[in-house]
């Protein structure tokens, strides 16, 4: 991974990353405290709300912006975008009602569900050989579980020394950061969109491609699977900790790092296994891992050391099984669309993706509450195993990127065509398929894949 780090314009970005989900990190600390002097014992109304609101911005905005980053200079964007979070991390201490809160949040995360996206379809043209890209999806999965687990400790660090108010100002600082790095690399134009419908076949594209795509939607699976692993660790570690295992509120910390170093650990090997084995060989039975180890953490020691060692191995292995699907997950997005179609695919994905979550969370905690956490690990172990079934029936054995296919309506002299030969019902060739303007299903027996 050393080599991907020489390539000056990646360094940056990644650098810039890094810095913003420090950030994030640090903001995720504060809104908490804020939350507390705001509302005291309803803090947790607060901050679940403040995760309902986060949601649902990923969810309902990030393939609306997707649609116009494609026509959008990417540094301008993702400066802007920094510069967005800035300001409303800074406005952040200053509020005195709760409702400020949530649109400060809102604001926050309408910028992330801009820039993420983007900054995921500039990499594959800035990295084009395989091994780098694989690489760098590797490197941001460590950035992501680092940084849940160094920035808690920062931040307690930090509030030995200053008030939480002042974390809003690292956060600031850190997007400042982030966007002064971007502004220092030149990045790739955006590519011409061949498209046809209009604006909102722009703001769909993006769910529609996942849909045509047999290897997208057994992404889209598996990241059904994930959610419901995450949210039993995320949502219910705290009970299970605390009132099951009657253990400090430091063990808390301690079961989240287990997920995170479990994660860590699959992410650093996880190149090697998809050169070796391929993505469905390494992806699906991470799938069914999480449902299994999910289920299994249901009926095991109810109290002791046991239990505890049981919790932090079970903890670890859905972290392994969570960075198996996830680490290779831009790999397939990228292989699944045109270049100039990178943002809109990529803005869906986080779309699509934080859907799963927003559904698996209130699920984790409600079932928790009503019927304990034995319930909602088997409920949630459930539904990781349909959805990996599900994944394992669309997503074909054979999985090539050169598909043969037949044109019925695109005119013999069309430039597409200039590698086809004729056949009775139209014109056959073959090439690297995915779904665009002139291909816009998915070519099988008896099918055909012209537009127009």
């Amino acid at each position: 991974m050393r080599s991907v780090l020489q390539n000056r314009t990646y360094r940056r970005l990644f650098a810039a990353h890094v810095l913003a989900l420090t950030g994030t990190g640090l903001a995720t600390v504060a809104l908490s405290l804020l939350a507390y002097d705001l509302a005291g014992s309803d803090a947790s109304a607060v901050l679940g709300t403040a995760l309902a609101i986060k949601m649902v911005a990923c969810v309902g905005l990030a393939p609306v912006i997707g649609a116009f980053a494609e026509r959008l200079p990417r540094r301008a964007l993702l400066v802007a975008m920094d510069v967005t979070r800035a300001a409303s991390a800074l406005a952040l201490p200053f509020v005195d009602h709760v409702w400020q809160v949530y649109v400060l949040i809102f604001l926050m995360q309408a910028a992330s569900a801009a820039f993420t996206p983007t900054f995921q379809a500039t990499l594959p043209e800035i990295l084009p050989a395989e091994r780098d890209y694989l690489h760098a999806l590797t490197l941001s999965r460590l950035a992501y579980e680092l940084e849940s687990l160094v920035s808690p400790v920062l931040a307690a660090a930090l509030l030995a020394l200053i008030t939480y108010n002042w974390l809003f100002v690292g956060t600031a600082l850190g997007f400042v950061a982030s966007a002064t790095l971007v502004l220092s690399v030149a990045l790739p134009v955006p590519r011409p969109v061949e498209r046809t419908g209009g604006g909102w076949a722009g703001v769909t594209f993006g769910a529609r491609l996942h849909w045509a795509t047999p290897r997208l939607r057994a992404l889209l699976a598996l990241d059904l699977a994930t959610a419901a692993a995450g949210s039993m660790v995320i949502v219910n570690t705290v009970v299970l900790v605390r009132d099951h295992l009657h253990r400090g509120a430091g063990d808390v910390s301690l079961a989240l790092a287990a997920f995170g170093a479990g994660s860590v650990a699959a992410a650093l090997v996880v190149p090697r296994g998809l050169e070796r084995f391929g993505d469905r060989a390494v992806m699906l039975p991470a799938g069914f891992m999480l449902g299994a180890v999910l289920a299994l953490s249901a009926v095991g020691p109810a109290h002791g050391t046991a239990a505890w060692a049981e919790l932090l191995l079970t903890w670890g292995l859905l972290g392994v099984g969570t960075a198996l699907i996830l680490t290779p997950a831009g790999r397939l997005v990228r292989r699944s669309a045109a270049p100039a179609d990178l943002p809109a695919a990529f803005a869906a994905r986080f779309a699509l993706s934080h859907s799963c979550w927003l559904l698996t969370y209130p699920l984790a905690g409600r079932l928790a509450s009503a019927a304990g956490t034995g319930t909602a690990a088997v409920t949630l172990a459930g539904i990781a195993l349909a959805a990996a079934t599900a994944a394992a029936r669309v997503w074909p054995v054979r999985d090539p990127a050169r598909l043969t296919h037949l044109h019925t309506a695109l005119p013999a002299d069309h430039p597409h065509l200039a590698d086809a030969h004729a056949v009775p019902h139209g014109w056959r060739h073959a090439h690297d398929y995915v779904i665009d303007a002139r291909h816009p299903r998915w070519p099988a027996p008896g099918r055909t894949a012209g537009a127009y």
